[in-house]
């Protein structure tokens, strides 16, 4: 059965140039960071610096319009950056991208060569669909803090993924939580990129299978669908 992906109403409105592309994916094989998803991410640092050409990553017009989308539900953009734009700061520093695991390694690479946000849940540990909305601030966030298990709860009207048993991701795509976070035990997981206006939608899609071929060619035999953008 599809996991079906909804997106609120009030979120149309707060960001009416959001899209997003989801690859679902079953039969992978996952494991320890590898020689070849570690030069993945060398290649992403690369292409991002091409891409950039000496701006600093928050001066590219993608990653302007998610602070502005931040900045519009409230948070600080510069505190807490969207996930692609702190990849890319962290591509930059001295310890360069680090390294997770072979699935996350992929959409990372994906997330610093296109930048574009790109999320990873494992389906098996989702429960029900996804919906993305604005909070009310009575949801609860699992995480960890200090190494001890917490809950947290969203600010009223920050926007979050959600399923069933709560919120999976928060301020949009700046902290997932651990409980559909890929492991290296995962076989089967849900790709999610997520673009704003001015990106074009031909980038989108390009990313998308730019990321489809790769979870093929790390994990041969997959299964992977990879639906319209929306």
């Amino acid at each position: 059965m599809t996991l079906e992906l909804t997106v609120a109403d009030e979120v149309r409105t707060l960001a009416p140039g959001f899209t997003h592309l989801a690859i679902e994916a079953h039969g992978l094989v996952n494991g320890p960071s590898t020689e070849a998803s570690s030069a993945l991410l060398d290649e992403a640092g690369r292409r991002l610096a091409e891409r950039l050409d000496g701006r600093a990553p928050h001066e590219d017009p993608h990653m302007a319009a998610w602070r502005a989308a931040y900045s519009a539900f409230g948070a600080k953009p510069s505190r807490t950056r969207n996930s692609a734009e702190a990849l890319a700061k962290r591509a930059f520093a001295d310890g360069g991208l680090p390294r997770i695991n072979v699935l996350v390694d992929v959409y990372n690479a994906i997330s610093v060569a296109h930048l574009i946000p790109v999320g990873g849940e494992d389906l098996d540990r989702i429960q029900g669909d996804m919906r993305l909305v604005r909070a009310t601030g009575e949801e609860e966030f699992m995480t960890t803090a200090g190494g001890e298990a917490t809950v947290e709860h969203p600010d009223a009207g920050e926007v979050v993924w959600c399923d069933g048993a709560g919120v999976t991701c928060r301020r949009w795509n700046w902290r997932q939580g651990p409980r559909t976070r890929l492991t290296e035990e995962s076989s089967s997981a849900l790709f999610l990129l997520e673009s704003l206006a001015p990106m074009p939608l031909a980038d989108l899609d390009r990313a998308g299978a730019e990321l489809a071929e790769l979870i093929e060619k790390f994990s041969p035999g997959a299964r992977v669908d990879v639906r319209p953008a929306a």
